[in-house]
């Protein structure tokens, strides 16, 4: 089990393709997601657990159930187009927040990786967004 965290979990990550900081507490699973700075316009990398739904990677913005969103998901909302690393693959993605039947079905699979997201639910009264990272081409 990974304790590693934040910057060092990217670091870390990076140098071993995952090998360190892939699997995370509680058996959860690790990717790194870089955005776009929606003030600094400088990329930042964040290590966040995720799932798969088919090939898409999704996330949950979730900030440990803070009134306000994730930097990371502000980041998202002004600029979709990112880059995300799982393991040793890197790829570019298009976020898109879930909603509906599939926002329902994604949260309920992402309780199932990190069985805390309903205990944060219930710390705010923002509904936690559910991302899905779809893979594009460029």
């Amino acid at each position: 089990m990974s304790t590693l965290f934040g910057e060092e979990h990217v670091k870390r990550y990076q140098e071993t393709d995952g090998e360190e900081g892939h699997i995370w507490r509680e058996g959860s699973t690790i990717l790194l997601l870089t955005t776009v700075g929606r003030k600094s316009g400088r990329e930042s990398t964040t290590p966040l657990i995720y799932g798969l739904d088919g090939d898409n990677p999704v996330i949950v913005a979730s900030k440990g159930g803070a009134p306000e969103h994730p930097g990371w998901y502000r980041n998202l909302v002004k600029n979709p187009a990112a880059h995300v690393q799982i393991l040793g693959e890197k790829f570019p993605v298009r976020a898109r927040d879930a909603e509906g039947e599939e926002r329902d079905r994604l949260w309920k699979m992402m309780n199932g990786i990190w069985k805390h997201y309903d205990e944060y639910q219930e710390k705010t009264d923002r509904q936690i967004p559910v991302v899905v990272l779809e893979r594009t081409s460029s």
